[in-house]
């Protein structure tokens, strides 16, 4: 019996729905504004001298500034004012968690208890540069001279992509290496499908890139196809940013049974989907974890059909790392959450049958500690989305933070290795993994490897 037949007839198929409906569960999540609803809604924006919004944003965009501009018909500038500050301000404005950033920090919370819509504002202008540009208009940035320098960055997700676009801006030659068939790291393939419809991640890409004065090359494994002290001797500087490859594992009886997989790779494979139809998913699902890894495992999973789909967490929701709008959203779209659940084993032959959980409480410490209280939830298909980890291959050389998880970087992503820069989520930065930290890592480096490649230029002129 195939492994398809076999998973089918344990309750893991595909085409649980029809086109039609799998059409409209994954429909843009958040439709943009229309022209006349922007307008509106610029109109609640107070544009606060002291902004706190601003100061809520990692990479400091200035968002009265370009409320203002949509308000007065100059989206042209109003996108040029975001995407000054987050060359992925697209992507941004569709996946930031803008209810604990600008909207969160927005004063109409304590006004009317709603905040200026500053994430559908930021998507309605850059989503008007970038179809402008697409039909022929002229490009938003130019860049300056050519310097003679060549840098080299490893991984095209947010933060090499936002590195490679600033060191561009700058006269710089940039060569991007990516071990995906794709370019847009965790944009292209760690992203719920409903909040990036249309392509878009490969739209974003293509618009960075014509910029100019960068290559890109797929498939290339840092480790494997490229090593980092060849890049060091072929380019003037290099910028790590190959984000964390590896997943945890929880190391409990079962955890190889068929249907027991990995969230991030069941993401991947629903972004990558030509038809949605053809993705596998349980009757009953179960889904461990806290973070919006695993709401957009869960949600996903019932958008593909699956019945019965329970979000297990090892703490309450209100230690989970996913924000409170994402954990409403999948409470809204049918997702069960079980608080205090510890995963103790997968039940099953060959194929995962249940997952039995122990209860869970804090002690006089505050600590974790089990009950012991045995629960069964019965589950055909398990996705773990526990964490990811750094894999150091490649990184041969360069210093990791105290505890070896990430690549240990200062204030402007430096290593111990000269010239070379490190930012995104494989760096040590000590900020939560989201794709605009990675976009203001990526951009803070890149002012860096300029800086180190003047000073460069200066102390070869001196001696000569």
């Amino acid at each position: 019996m195939s492994q398809t037949t076999s998973n089918a007839a344990n309750g893991i198929a595909p085409g649980r729905l029809s086109a039609e409906q799998l059409g409209c569960n994954f429909a843009d999540v958040a439709p943009p504004l229309s022209a006349n609803a922007a307008v509106i809604a610029t109109d609640r924006c107070h544009y606060c001298y002291d902004a706190p919004c601003v100061n809520a944003c990692p990479t400091g965009i200035d968002i009265p500034g370009f409320i203002r501009k949509i308000g007065n018909g100059n989206l042209k500038g109003a996108a040029r004012d975001i995407l000054s500050a987050n060359p992925l301000g697209g992507m941004c404005a569709r996946v930031c968690p803008t209810e604990i950033l600008c909207e969160g920090a927005c004063v109409r919370n304590h006004q009317d208890g709603e905040p200026v819509q500053i994430g559908a504002l930021q998507r309605h202008a850059t989503d008007f540069q970038m179809a402008r540009e697409a039909a022929g208009a002229p490009a938003l940035f130019k860049r300056a001279s050519e310097t003679g320098r060549h840098v080299a960055v490893v991984g095209a997700g947010p933060a090499g992509l936002a590195c490679a676009h600033t060191l561009a801006l700058a006269g710089h030659r940039v060569s991007v290496f990516d071990a995906r068939e794709y370019p847009g790291g965790l944009n292209e393939y760690g992203i719920a499908a409903y909040k990036t419809v249309d392509d878009y991640a490969q739209r974003e890409v293509r618009w960075l890139l014509s910029v100019g004065g960068i290559e890109l090359r797929q498939g290339q494994r840092l480790g494997h196809d490229v090593m980092l002290a060849e890049l060091r001797a072929a380019y003037d500087a290099v910028f790590i940013g190959v984000g964390l490859g590896g997943t945890h594992t929880l190391s409990i009886e079962g955890e190889l049974l068929d249907g027991v997989l990995d969230a991030v790779d069941f993401i991947a494979r629903v972004r990558e989907a030509d038809d949605l139809a053809s993705v596998p998913v349980g009757r009953k699902v179960v889904v461990l974890g806290g973070g919006n890894t695993a709401i957009d495992a869960a949600v996903q999973s019932r958008k593909l059909g699956a019945e019965q789909v329970t979000l297990a967490y090892r703490r309450g929701a209100a230690q989970m790392s996913a924000t409170w709008a994402e954990l409403e959203f999948a409470r809204s779209q049918g997702v069960t959450l079980a608080e205090w659940m510890k995963p103790l084993r997968f039940v099953g032959d060959t194929q995962v049958r249940a997952v039995e959980f122990e209860r869970t409480g804090l002690d006089m410490s505050g600590a974790l500690r089990g009950t012991g209280e045995i629960v069964r939830v019965e589950a055909d298909m398990v996705l773990k989305a526990i964490g990811q980890t750094l894999l150091p291959e490649g990184l041969d050389g360069l210093q990791l933070t105290e505890e070896g998880g990430r690549v240990a970087v200062d204030a402007n992503g430096a290593t111990s290795l000269a010239g070379v820069f490190a930012g995104g989520d494989c760096a040590g930065h000590g900020a939560t993994d989201l794709t605009v930290q990675a976009v203001q890592d990526g951009k803070l480096a890149a002012h860096a490897i300029d800086r180190f490649l003047a000073n460069q230029s200066a102390r070869a002129a001196r001696a000569a």
